[in-house]
């Protein structure tokens, strides 16, 4: 009896971490390569936004994501072009373009609010979604819910196996010696950055599309700056970072469900801050060069370089 609304309420759950998963992961890539992109919230609203619009338009999945995709991409090359070739402030930059999200996707959602829309439709599997328990719990998701699990093991063999992931290593922790040797730097942060804004993108679209399957302004409602803290907690790895946005995720449907069934008699505002007080405290601590050997960032995260000849 009691089986049911445990399994809804972990579904629930992976549902809530999906988001998060695709922003955090997008951002270490590009924290890794030595850019902070604090942008990522205006991004996942723009990828969310443009996923919309073109499933409303063309009625298709995968025209949406590739828009949600091409959209925060921009996004994150227009942060390139400011902070790695004018060399603006990457922190000022990154503020700018995600107050410039808010706007840009409150005035292309203007005439699709309240605009219904199928739900992404979830994959079921033969002989194995119809499994008690299990089958629900893993077997039935969309499927950008198996993308963003995917994609943590993935970079985690990038960075730790890969050429190109030591080589973008090495630019992240001596951005100098990288180019002393001839990498090249500035490209390899524009890729950097680049996949970071198309990861939001399909974080952004995953909430429009299949988590709330509707356009509601400011819908991220700060998952992209929960992704910087997230991040930050798991010390730049991909693994890490999975495992914390699922405990996020977590925290964010348990405090509803304890509200809603009366379980904890604490006002809803003080449970529903918590995300958001850990996320500032985290963002404080990167500010502060003892923290940030203490948690092994890389050490030319948010220098600006400029390439000698």
């Amino acid at each position: 009896m009691a089986i049911d609304p445990i399994i809804l309420a972990l579904i629930t759950v992976i549902g809530a971490a999906t988001p998060l998963l695709f922003a955090a992961l997008g951002e270490v890539i590009t924290e890794k390569a030595g850019v902070l992109n604090l942008g990522v919230e205006g991004m996942m609203l723009v990828g969310a936004v443009a996923a919309f619009a073109t499933a409303v338009g063309t009625e298709s999945s995968l025209l949406a994501l590739i828009a949600a995709m091409i959209a925060s991409g921009l996004m994150a090359l227009l942060f390139g072009f400011l902070t790695l070739t004018l060399l603006t402030s990457q922190v000022a930059t990154g503020l700018a373009l995600t107050i410039f999200g808010i706007g840009l996707s409150a005035l292309i959602g203007f005439s699709y609010v309240g605009t219904p829309l199928e739900r992404l439709a979830r994959l079921n599997i033969p002989g194995l979604s119809d499994l008690p328990i299990i089958g629900p719990l893993l077997f039935s998701h969309d499927a950008l819910v198996y993308l963003a699990v995917l994609m943590a093991p993935a970079l985690t063999w990038f960075l730790n196996r890969s050429r190109a992931g030591l080589i973008l290593r090495a630019v992240g922790e001596n951005h100098e010696a990288a180019h002393a040797i001839g990498y090249p730097v500035i490209r390899i942060r524009y890729l950097a950055v680049l996949f970071g804004g198309v990861m939001s993108g399909l974080g952004g679209a995953y909430l429009s599309l299949a988590y709330t399957p509707m356009w509601i302004e400011q819908m991220t409602a700060g998952r992209g700056w929960i992704a910087l803290a997230l991040v930050v907690f798991a010390a730049w790895r991909p693994m890490r970072v999975f495992i914390g946005a699922y405990l996020f995720g977590g925290v964010t449907i348990l405090q509803l469900h304890a509200q809603g069934g009366a379980v904890i008699d604490i006002p809803s505002q003080y449970l529903s801050m918590l995300p958001y007080i850990a996320t500032i405290v985290v963002l404080t601590l990167m500010s502060s060069g003892v923290a940030k050997r203490r948690l092994r960032a890389p050490a030319c995260l948010g220098q600006p370089f400029q390439p000698t000849a």
